[in-house]
């Protein structure tokens, strides 16, 4: 058996997987009365607990190791510190310990992740009290960050609601059961916590900013999400905020009754949008890291050089030559948008982790051709255009997989880091299929 492991996995497991499940149950009963999507609270949860058992699976038996394993072995070390020296713990856990030597040994373990790769252990920070509730079972402590991490894609989905109360099923799929998302999002890993932040934040944002329900709950819910995706992962910052903006800002000019004055009006508001946008994650300065506006074009130009090595395995993608110009990067927009979204497809398989994956893009790029030949290329722009949540959730969407397509190359990170933008594009695609139905009253079957 894997040392990480331990009779507590087998024992604790099926306990917390029952807990979990009776949570869940009490608040499905508690609240579907009122309102009928709890119908699918209970299926959400289940489904993510068995996405981050799966991952943990994998990890151990199939790649003998990796992120979510070390980030494992690292939170159980720093828990150990409390019982070897308590000022060492909290130091190591909430203090700067750098610049210091804390007492590891076996009988705490080792650490793998340290304070120094501050993005990382950040994530071992949060950790360190799931897993002393999950009294150091990997399993265990999995079904509790599925659990803790899940509240976020319910209020995303929540919110898709919202705007859209008859899409129940098409955004309980968006939301909860892309296997991409269910697999990558749930266990012991950054995009469990990411994920779940972009969904408070998509939540908050909406309450505070678009409905003006200026309530401190959101302020604070807006603030943590934030705190979170920079802590962890700033470069979704980079499509998050300017969408974000432009999304008040369209939802601005909606408002505007008279046709003649919300003409005019349009593209200085949307413009202004922008400038603030543009102007923000210029001020975000340093905790953008190597996304960061002065940074991002050389580190495209750098990585697709990179991409090319022999070390990777052919585990790779080439979106040709460019230069590091504002010029040269949009000149590789298509196909960057393109990667971002749909690859690895059928033809990039290297490995079952990659054939899974790429039947989920397959399906996903033959419904968005449909839906284009459908509503064609002028209605298509026309629909989005006209609503400010699904203009939201395309351009954050797009705007995601441009950045991650044009800076990342290789398919094992490709897989894991375009999570966040999939439950907007599936609930845009969805948006736009319900508008067009309402537009034409025709139905789609898809």
């Amino acid at each position: 058996m894997n040392p990480l492991l331990s009779i507590f996995d087998v024992l604790l497991t099926p306990l917390y997987l029952i807990g979990a499940y009776a949570y869940a149950r009490w608040v499905t009963k508690k609240n579907i009365r009122t309102n009928p999507e709890y119908a699918y609270f209970t299926k959400g949860l289940m489904v993510r607990i068995f996405g981050a058992i799966a991952i943990g699976l994998v990890y151990f038996f199939y790649y003998t190791g990796g992120d979510t394993t070390n980030y494992f072995q690292t939170s159980v070390a720093y828990g150990n510190l409390i019982f070897k020296s308590q000022d060492d713990f909290w130091l190591g856990w909430l203090g700067d310990s750098r610049g210091y030597y804390l007492p590891f040994d076996e009988s705490t373990g080792y650490p793998v992740y340290y304070p120094r790769d501050h993005h990382s252990f950040f994530v071992v920070r949060l950790l360190i009290p799931i897993t002393a509730l999950g009294l150091h079972s990997y399993f265990a402590s999995a079904i509790l960050v599925a659990c803790i991490t899940y509240g976020g894609l319910w209020k995303l989905y929540q919110t898709f609601l919202y705007e859209f109360p008859s899409l129940k099923k098409e955004f309980a799929i968006a939301c909860l059961f892309i296997p991409s998302c269910v697999f990558w999002g749930s266990g012991l890993m950054k995009d469990s916590f990411t994920l779940s932040a972009v969904g408070w934040f998509t939540f908050s944002f909406y309450h505070f900013f678009i409905k003006k329900q200026r309530k401190l709950s959101y302020g604070t819910y807006l603030i943590i999400a934030a705190f979170i995706i920079l802590a962890i992962k700033p470069y979704i910052f980079f499509a998050l905020l300017p969408g974000s903006i432009l999304w008040l800002s369209n939802n601005a000019v909606k408002k505007i009754n008279h046709g003649f004055i919300r003409f005019l009006a349009t593209p200085f508001i949307l413009g202004i949008g922008g400038i603030i946008g543009f102007l923000s994650l210029e001020k975000m300065g340093d905790n953008l890291g190597q996304y960061q506006l002065d940074n991002v074009l050389d580190k495209a130009v750098v990585t697709q050089k990179d991409m090319k090595a022999d070390y990777y395995g052919g585990k790779t993608y080439d979106i040709g030559e460019f230069d590091a110009s504002i010029g040269g990067v949009l000149s590789k927009a298509p196909i960057a948008i393109f990667s971002g979204i749909f690859r690895p497809g059928i033809w990039d398989v290297k490995n079952i982790v990659m054939l899974i994956s790429s039947l989920e893009n397959t399906y996903l790029l033959l419904l968005t051709i449909f839906l284009l030949l459908k509503l064609k290329f002028f209605s298509f722009f026309s629909l989005i255009r006209k609503n400010p949540m699904l203009l939201f959730c395309m351009l954050f969407s797009i705007f995601f997989a441009f950045s991650v397509g044009l800076t990342v190359a290789n398919f094992g990170s490709l897989v894991r880091l375009r999570i966040p933008e999939l439950p907007f594009f599936v609930a845009g695609i969805f948006m736009l299929r319900h508008l067009y139905e309402k537009q034409s009253g025709v139905k789609m079957k898809f």
